[in-house]
């Protein structure tokens, strides 16, 4: 079983996905929920989740908010579900260290295969060749990463770009081509997202940064 913190202020939101959620997963995966951010921030750190959702806009504490505090001490997948469409917001959102940003109002079956998808990638149950390159290394199958022997902390989204980059090494891959392969369900999202991810990514892998280097107008490409 599975468990998932849902911190949504709209009462008819939170039911309408925990019932949906519920159905779907046979019971398989359990929602708690909170009303605002504070009872939010306070589930999440004495409970274990899977992962949270999070509205942006909340009483006493925001969805920003309790993502920062929760990133202070875990990896666990995030992902925003909110009205809020503003490009600003969305990068904040993926720098804070999101996983995912859906804008309301957004399709049930979309949002749970994204939180299964995201679930199983952090528990390794999807089992792929690991990858390597110099003193880089990345295992699909745990959703580790390791940059010069030493463990790497990613969000889901910038594990998903470098894996994408390793399958494609010594290639070009366009920003659009990362769009459509990551957020293939949302045409709006800007290409500046991508090059947040990136810069994210380039410094959580230290001297590895190296590694991924900027095609000027088209691209970014993994290579020696």
């Amino acid at each position: 079983m599975y468990k998932i913190l849902l911190v949504e202020d709209d009462k008819d939101i939170r039911e309408l996905i925990s019932d949906y959620f519920h159905s779907k997963s046979d019971g398989e995966i359990r929602i708690d929920t909170a009303e605002n951010g504070q009872v939010g921030v306070e589930k999440a750190y004495e409970n274990s989740y899977d992962l949270l959702l999070l509205d942006v806009m909340l009483p006493e504490l925001d969805g920003f908010e309790i993502c920062r505090e929760v990133r202070a001490e875990s990896d666990v997948p995030i992902i925003f579900i909110t009205a809020r469409a503003l490009e600003s917001d969305m990068l904040r959102g993926y720098g804070l260290g999101c996983d995912d940003y859906i804008i309301k109002p957004f399709l049930l079956p979309v949002l749970f295969e994204k939180v299964q998808a995201l679930i199983k990638r952090s528990k390794g149950l999807v089992r792929t060749p690991q990858f390597y390159l110099s003193s880089l290394t990345l295992n699909p199958n745990n959703g580790k990463v390791h940059s010069e022997g030493k463990a790497v902390t990613l969000t889901s989204k910038e594990f998903s770009i470098l894996k994408l980059l390793f399958e494609n090494k010594g290639r070009i891959i366009t920003r659009d081509k990362i769009i459509r392969c990551l957020w293939d369900y949302d045409s709006d999202v800007d290409e500046r997202i991508v090059d947040t991810h990136i810069k994210n990514l380039r410094k959580a892998l230290g001297n590895n940064a190296k590694l991924i280097k900027t095609v000027r107008s088209r691209g970014y490409i993994l290579e020696e």
